[in-house]
């Protein structure tokens, strides 16, 4: 393949954006889940909650003031094993907890107004067919005698047919998209410096290699802005940021930047919030809709529609090849030099480690191929451990 041109359009969505939100807490959800059947049980049990969706509450925003007149709620839509071997599991106390220890650190405006709706089932997929008095294996998914019960012990299948992809590297707008949004909507010298810049921060970019022209919002908290004058100043702020960190790693490009397109300050029509995320009124959140697992989304890069987060990081191949092609690709251009795609193509009910298709295109002419297929292999081989990563270390899956 051709090395990619310099064209680019890439999104970020940063921390507070209600799909982050949503994405962040269903991965939180899967990983407090896995390690409580892991520390009772020995294994991760079935679960998944990526079908988590947040609906805005409502606010009331005025200059130095401001308040939840409403609260966001929670749809923990999704499937749990709820005990193993006849012992309970404290599904909904898990996710309970862990729901609000989620929002007390990410936005803490937040975290006394919420309304959690548990969906959460425990039935099995389609399969199971009765031919008798005997209970088909299937039906035990959810609910096991004992860890043997679990297929995955003994030989990890894929869940479904389903894809992941990755590529690098990434060129430099790239990089700086994914740095700006951070810098604006996590911790940063900008951020703690300044009490007033909230978290839902969005950015979409264009760049041509010569150019980058970027649309982006920043919203502020209403309690640390007492006027619009004040408003207006704190956005001369953020644009003035913007120029010089594109100085800093755009060097010899032209940037241009527009913040908050849709304020009409004369009318007091602005980015101005409560909590600094948008899911505080009307907005709404759902996991799988925001970053690619690489975190960006970049519509002229090969990428798909899977949503990692929240997905049984045993089986599911909507994360576990994600990931692990993600990281194959990092490899190939480190190991070749030149751009690297990887796609992993898995057929259900099939031996997860061994994919129905490996599309492996390099831009590089002199790429060794026992050296590349070592690689695919190493990759193949990595997934129980990569297991283990995501539920003991947690891995940002956007």
């Amino acid at each position: 393949m051709v090395q990619p041109n310099a064209t680019t359009i890439v999104e970020r969505k940063g921390l507070g954006h209600p799909d982050t939100l949503a994405d962040h807490l269903a991965e939180r959800l899967s990983r407090a889940y896995s390690r409580y059947t892991v520390e009772h049980f020995g294994a991760v049990l079935h679960h998944n909650f990526d079908k988590l969706a947040l609906l805005g509450g409502a606010s009331e925003v005025r200059y130095g003031a401001g308040g939840m007149t409403s609260p966001v709620r929670v749809l923990v839509n999704g499937r749990a094993a709820p005990m193993c071997g006849g012992e309970p599991i404290p599904v909904t106390e898990i996710v309970e907890a862990e729901v609000r220890s989620f929002f007390a650190e990410r936005l803490a405006e937040v975290s006394g107004h919420l309304d959690i709706t548990f969906n959460i089932t425990s039935n099995s997929s389609p399969g199971a067919v009765l031919t008798g008095d005997a209970v088909p294996d299937r039906t035990r998914w959810f609910n096991p005698r004992s860890i043997d019960d679990l297929r995955e012990r003994r030989v990890r299948l894929s869940n479904d047919t389903s894809l992941g992809t990755g590529w690098a590297p990434e060129n430099p707008f790239e990089s700086f998209v994914r740095e700006l949004v951070d810098h604006f909507s996590g911790e940063s010298e900008f951020t703690l410096s300044r009490a007033w810049c909230g978290s839902d921060v969005k950015l979409m970019g264009y760049w041509d290699g010569d150019q980058a022209d970027v649309v982006l919002c920043v919203p502020q908290k209403s309690r640390h802005v007492g006027s619009r004058a004040e408003y207006v100043r704190n956005t001369e702020s953020v644009l003035a940021e913007c120029y010089r960190l594109a100085g800093l790693r755009l060097p010899g490009s032209k940037a241009r930047f527009r913040l908050n397109a849709r304020d009409v300050p004369e009318r007091d029509e602005l980015y101005l919030t409560y909590t600094g995320s948008s899911i505080e009124s009307g907005d709404e959140g759902v996991a799988g809709r925001g970053n690619r697992v690489n975190g960006l989304i970049t519509p002229l890069r090969p990428m798909n529609l899977e949503g990692a987060n929240g997905k049984n990081p045993v089986y599911h191949v909507g994360k576990l090849y994600n990931v692990a092609a993600q990281r194959l690709a990092n490899r190939l251009y480190e190991a070749t030099g030149g751009h690297a795609e990887v796609h992993l193509v898995s057929t259900t009910g099939q031996r997860l480690d061994q994919p129905w298709r490996i599309l492996v295109r390099l831009s590089s002419p002199d790429a060794e191929v026992d050296k590349v297929q070592a690689l695919v292999m190493e990759a193949l081989g990595e997934f129980p451990a990569l297991t283990d990563e995501l539920v003991s270390d947690g891995i940002v899956l956007s």
